[in-house]
């Protein structure tokens, strides 16, 4: 179906992302911050990233921003589970510089899956 990248910088969350999207058929790629995830774009047909907000090395708005600049047809979904930055809305900013839509975590299985569609 659609090819896929999650660029987390948690194991446990992209392992999960993955199986729930592998389930519905897609082919999913994997990245731990924005500098793997560009390294995937530029190799990989990738038609979705799924992108965390707070990631080391490249964090989510920067990696959105580039993203979009560079791939403007891959469709961005921005996530945030808040972390250190409960008072700066960081779903908000993706949104404004690019991303398609935001998934605040922790997310269910039907939201991740409708959001591959907006």
């Amino acid at each position: 179906m659609t090819r896929i990248l999650i660029a987390d910088d948690d194991d446990i969350v992209r392992y999960a992302l993955r199986k729930t999207l592998e389930r519905e058929g897609h082919t999913v790629f994997e990245a731990r911050d924005g500098t793997d995830a560009l390294d995937v774009l530029a190799k990989q047909s990738i038609k979705i990233a799924l992108i965390d907000m707070i990631m080391p090395n490249k964090e989510g708005v920067e990696s959105t921003i580039e993203i979009r600049s560079k791939y403007p047809s891959v469709k961005i979904i921005a996530m945030s589970g808040g972390g250190r930055t409960h008072n700066f809305d960081l779903l908000k900013y993706a949104q404004k510089y690019g991303a398609n839509a935001a998934l605040r975590k922790p997310f269910t299985d039907e939201e991740l899956l409708e959001s591959l569609n907006v």
